[in-house]
């Protein structure tokens, strides 16, 4: 393991609320012998724990799924990766979390912005996936992995400058909890954005998004669900963008002033 991606790992470490089953070589495993964490919530989720999937995740999979949700007019992968970028006002020092990171595309992509002063840590509960991610070519930098589950976050409080959670939300079995371990992991004046599902509005699509959403085991959540999820826990400079059936959120955890 590179020497940079030692002191990710160590700085990893020290955010954590329990010690490691595992750590080593870029991975820190906090879910130990069990496969997965927690079972599959349906189709969706169960095809990307296949050894097949995360093979081809990154360069077709989650791009050609991506184009089907988001419409001929949505963000490319690349454009996603940007936009998230900007709307966490990442810069030089700060530290991220990717939850739900798959083979660490924008985990790799924020480590650059960070820097050596950094941290971004991609957070998966796939063994394959995170294989995936280790044995991209390009891992260097204050990048490093960690095995855990996504709902309930094993770090302490207020310890991340920013979180990333892209097009995995709505496959949570409990979306709500979840957001409240954003909340209380992200320090006060930290950034959150979030890509997840939105129903549109009028049927007949309306309709058919429903039913697609319980085929394939997915929540539909209604446009304007998300932000107002987050404006219930204080997060403020709250932004919206609908694309297809999905919808980019963003937001700033209040700042608490004492007195």
């Amino acid at each position: 393991m590179s020497t940079s991606r030692s002191t990710a790992q160590e700085r990893l470490l020290g955010l954590l609320k329990e010690k490691p089953e595992e750590a080593g070589a870029g991975l820190v495993d906090l879910l130990g012998a069990s496969e997965q964490a927690g079972p599959p919530t349906g189709l969706a989720q169960r095809l990307m724990r296949t050894s097949l999937v995360p093979t081809i995740y990154e360069h077709y999979w989650r791009p050609a799924l991506g184009r089907v949700a988001k419409g001929l007019s949505g963000p490319s992968m690349a454009g996603e990766v940007a936009i998230a970028t900007n709307l966490l006002g990442l810069e030089p020092g700060s530290s991220v979390l990717d939850v739900a990171c798959g083979t660490g595309r924008f985990t790799r992509a924020f480590g650059a912005v960070v820097g050596p002063d950094g941290l971004s840590v991609g957070l998966d509960g796939s063994r394959t996936m995170l294989a995936r991610a280790l044995g991209s070519g390009d891992t260097n930098g204050p990048v490093t992995y960690l095995r855990a589950d996504a709902v309930t976050l094993p770090f302490r409080p207020s310890t991340m400058d920013a979180i990333c959670c892209f097009a995995a939300l709505h496959m949570f079995a409990d979306p709500d909890a979840a957001l409240d371990s954003f909340t209380a992991v992200l320090k006060p004046g930290g950034r959150i954005v979030l890509l997840t599902s939105a129903r549109r509005s009028r049927q007949p699509m309306r309709l058919i998004d429903t039913a697609g959403g319980i085929a394939s085991g997915q929540r539909m959540f209604e446009r304007g669900e998300i932000s107002e999820k987050l404006r219930t826990r204080g997060f403020t400079e709250i932004s919206v963008r609908y694309a297809g059936i999905t919808q980019i959120v963003a937001g700033s955890r209040t700042v608490t002033i004492a007195g």
